[in-house]
């Protein structure tokens, strides 16, 4: 009995199968869903292009502990509004300021403001990334400057 239980299941289950499979797929697809992905695919071809006038700011000899900043400008060369999401150094040192949740229209400018505070020794390198919604999806900023010593007093006391 088992048996013939079994067998006429497994029989069911493969009837059901091959009667569901009968139908095209190429009769189940909706032209108005069609057109709607076509124009999503469109839409996101249209991307904000952050093009910066400069990429990279050396400030020369600075002496230890002088803050310096500079400002990178900006302009949306694409074709979609650019926001950027978040602006982060690669040290403390350095401290980037640049427009929150302000769409930045095609053909608009903008600047990012980076603080540095002077620290370190000799020649010093430091980054910005940039994250928005470009197609990289980040932009990579430079800053450099060769640091001076501390002008160095004696220790103990003085004759």
């Amino acid at each position: 009995m088992k048996r013939i239980t079994t067998v006429l299941s497994l029989i069911m289950a493969v009837s059901v199968i091959g009667v569901s499979c009968k139908d095209k797929a190429s009769n189940k697809v909706v032209a108005d869903n069609v057109a709607t992905a076509n124009d999503r695919d469109e839409a996101q071809k249209q991307l904000p292009v952050m093009t910066f006038e400069k990429s990279e700011h050396d400030f020369g000899t600075i002496e230890s502990g002088t803050p310096q900043e500079t400002t990178f400008k900006f302009t949306n060369t694409g074709n979609a509004p650019l926001i950027i999401t978040d602006a982060k150094s690669s040290c403390g040192c350095t401290v980037p300021e640049y427009p929150r949740n302000t769409p930045i229209a095609p053909g608009e400018s903008g600047e990012l403001l980076v603080k540095f505070n002077g620290s370190g020794q000799n020649q010093v390198t430091k980054t910005v990334t940039v994250t928005a919604n470009t197609e990289k999806g980040t932009e990579l900023l430079r800053i450099k400057a060769f640091v001076n010593a501390p002008s160095s007093t004696p220790a103990g006391p003085v004759k």
